[in-house]
């Protein structure tokens, strides 16, 4: 957290688009990038947070696109799942290189790679100071990764789900195509939802409303957000009751 802070949050769940890992690629995994991010997890994890991650798969394949131009849906989700585990075991690679222990665990039966997901193993994995990558989305076709980041944060008892984005909080409008798009500081999930805001998929706004588990969207480019978001700092946007 630098400077004395202390992190506000103890337990966190951090969702982290496919995107996040392709820096200003096309597509792919950009080293680099994951490389500085797995610095500041790695310091993150230093102070203390207990720290599990979900991480999506769109910087490789995006079922639903894949759906639009023929392919059968629950084909397209499947192969987007295990877009999720390569970016997993990447991340993974680089936070162990860091001295930081790290399991990957997957909603879907890959035993060769991941840890099957059980809840119970997950907490105690954080618990024994671990990081926790739950990869492969719910296991299920037709729910997004951010539906998994919410039903994992739920599972595993996370104070706060962080969405780490490209742009620094919510907006009325999107920000790069309307220069008079406001963003807001605080929200309630039900304005989420009446407002159609692109904040995660209204599943996933739901699940976190019905157990009042909120949510903080902030800018993932801009270097040392994520210490700072843990920390309490006011940065980004709070979706919250």
């Amino acid at each position: 957290m630098g400077d004395g802070e202390s992190p506000k949050y103890r337990r966190v769940l951090l969702k982290l688009s496919g995107e996040a890992l392709m820096g200003s690629a096309s597509f792919g995994i950009d080293a680099e990038i994951v490389r500085v991010l797995s610095d500041e997890l790695a310091s993150v994890h230093a102070q203390g947070v207990q720290l599990a991650l979900v991480v999506g798969g769109g910087n490789i394949f995006r079922g639903v696109q894949a759906a639009s131009k023929g392919m059968d849906r629950v084909s397209g989700d499947h192969m987007g799942m295990l877009a999720t585990l390569i970016n997993s075991l990447a991340l993974q690679d680089q936070l162990e290189k860091r001295g930081v222990q790290t399991r990957v665990m997957s909603a879907l039966e890959i035993r060769q790679v991941a840890e099957p997901f059980i809840r119970r193993r997950a907490i105690r994995h954080l618990e024994k100071g671990r990081v926790v990558i739950f990869g492969a989305g719910t296991g299920n076709p037709y729910f997004t990764t951010d539906s998994a980041a919410a039903l994992r944060g739920l599972e595993i008892k996370a104070e706060v789900l962080l969405k780490a984005t490209r742009v620094d909080g919510v907006y009325s409008a999107d920000p790069v195509k309307d220069a008079k798009a406001t963003r807001f500081e605080r929200l309630t999930y039900q304005e989420v939802l009446e407002r159609g805001l692109r904040v995660m998929d209204a599943a996933a706004i739901s699940l976190c409303q019905e157990n009042k588990l909120p949510i903080v969207v902030f800018d993932i480019r801009q270097d040392g957000n994520i210490r700072r978001v843990i920390a309490g700092e006011p940065i980004g946007s709070i979706v919250s009751e």
